[in-house]
């Protein structure tokens, strides 16, 4: 009897431990570390959920760090999330498709290089580069 509970101890800690670590699973593969082949950047951070001001509940994600440009965004033409396998789809800066952001108003750049227009609300919305 003593066994059976031992077994069953050792199968509910071996099946809690496989559960925890495939919460954010690793990534199934990498990309190589040139920008023209599109890679992703190595460098991530994990953000825990959080509410908006105006309740929106935004769930736990990771995303790679900033830097001065989002050719290696997950996010972005060209590019695979490895950690949810989906493919980027905004324009890489510089690119044809960067121009079709902001049609029709003024692109502003700020003092760290990110390209902007001010919307109908006042807010600034960032485009890729061009």
């Amino acid at each position: 009897m003593k066994k059976v509970i031992y077994s069953a101890i050792l199968i509910a800690i071996a099946y809690t431990s496989s559960f925890s670590q495939s919460f954010y699973p690793q990534p199934t593969h990498r990309s190589s570390n040139s920008i023209s082949s599109g890679s992703v950047n190595p460098n991530t951070n994990y953000n825990s959920g959080y509410q908006k001001s105006n309740g929106t509940y935004v769930q736990p994600h990771i995303k790679t760090q900033q830097n001065q440009t989002n050719l290696d965004n997950y996010s972005t033409q060209g590019n695979v999330n490895p950690y949810t396998l989906d493919n980027g789809t905004k324009a890489k800066d510089y690119s044809i498709d960067a121009y079709n952001y902001g049609s029709g108003k003024t692109i502003q750049t700020g003092e760290r290089g990110g390209q902007y227009y001010i919307n109908n609300n006042g807010n600034k919305v960032y485009v890729p580069k061009r």
